[in-house]
């Protein structure tokens, strides 16, 4: 028989913001975030979308419908270069701020893959390790002039001791279809990292975790116009006091009943102590992939091919040279 306390397990959602465009310093606050979460005996810590790299709210990066500007190719630059490689150096540091907790790591980072950028969430071991990557698979809106889209190869769900693990980035987490992939795995631990500040936004995290049976983590940034730059052309204004993102981080139970939150208007870390034997309870009388599904009359297939835009065969180095008769 399963140890009991085996279940039981303290979440945490980090409501911060970021650094705008400096990596370094937005590091360096996400480690004392770290350090005030393990002081409470978290197991998990869920950091907001975008949080290292930054999500650049209120620029319009030069650009209208036909059109693009100099100054907008150099936001972009900009952007580029406050983003992080993944795997790279940052998520080494990011991996050691996970082994010095001894807990899981979910946050939202802005990777940098050639020229083009992603928003991504990365997962941490508690040993450090960098398990994998989640890359958002469609941009809203104005996003999709910045980020790239993520494919199939990078919808992930992590088997591990406090459960199991995955994460729909904002509104990624308004697509059925990723929803139920990831209900099929068994997911227990939804993470949604996210800039929404919405009311609404609550709505949408209470449905998830009632219609999945499954707890929701979502952690939202609090940014003021004080953390971006002083050239930083935002359609806000220059108040520094201006809340840009105003937060609304969340935890809800597999009934979608909220434990923790929402707070708005400051950083704060909520934490929930939770029983994973309740995503069992709450599916006794619904399990969207389970018993409650109709595989009869609907289908899912899900394509988790890596799509590269160029696919070079290797040459076969060993032919022989062709032969030239002589006569």
């Amino acid at each position: 028989m399963r140890d009991p306390d085996m279940s039981q397990h303290r979440v945490a959602v980090i409501q911060a913001g970021t650094s705008l465009f400096d990596t370094p310093c937005t590091l360096d606050r996400m480690e004392a975030h770290c350090e005030a979460a393990a002081a409470q005996g978290v197991e998990l810590a869920v950091f907001p979308e975008a949080y290292v790299g930054g999500y650049p709210k209120g620029l319009n990066f030069g650009a209208v419908l036909g059109s693009r500007f100099p100054e907008g190719r150099e936001d972009y630059l900009r952007y580029w270069k406050s983003a992080i490689d993944v795997p790279g150096a940052e998520t080494a540091q990011i991996g050691s701020f996970a082994a010095k907790m001894k807990a899981h790591v979910v946050v939202g980072v802005i990777e940098r893959d050639g020229a083009t950028l992603y928003c991504t969430a990365l997962f941490f071991g508690p040993d450090g390790a960098l398990l994998g990557k989640h890359r958002k698979l469609m941009p809203t809106g104005t996003e999709r002039l910045v980020w790239g889209q993520g494919d199939g190869s990078t919808i992930p769900v992590f088997e591990t001791e406090i459960g199991r693990i995955g994460a729909a980035i904002c509104w990624e987490n308004y697509m059925p279809d990723l929803r139920q992939s990831m209900y099929a795995r068994g997911i227990n631990l939804w993470c949604a990292p996210t800039v929404d500040e919405r009311d609404i936004w609550q709505a949408s995290m209470r449905h998830i975790a009632y219609e999945g049976r499954t707890f929701v983590l979502s952690a939202c940034q609090y940014m003021t116009r004080a953390d971006a730059p002083e050239n930083y052309t935002c359609h806000q204004g220059n108040n520094p006091e201006t809340a840009l993102i105003r937060g609304g981080s969340v935890i809800v139970n597999p009934l979608g009943e909220i434990i923790a939150g929402p707070i708005y208007d400051r950083e704060a870390i909520l934490t929930a102590d939770i029983d994973l034997d309740d995503v069992i309870r709450g599916k006794y009388d619904l399990d969207v992939a389970g018993h409650y599904a109709r595989p009869d009359i609907f289908s899912l297939q899900v394509n988790n091919a890596c799509q590269n835009p160029v696919s070079v065969s290797a040459p076969e180095i060993d032919a022989p040279l062709p032969t030239m008769k002589i006569e």
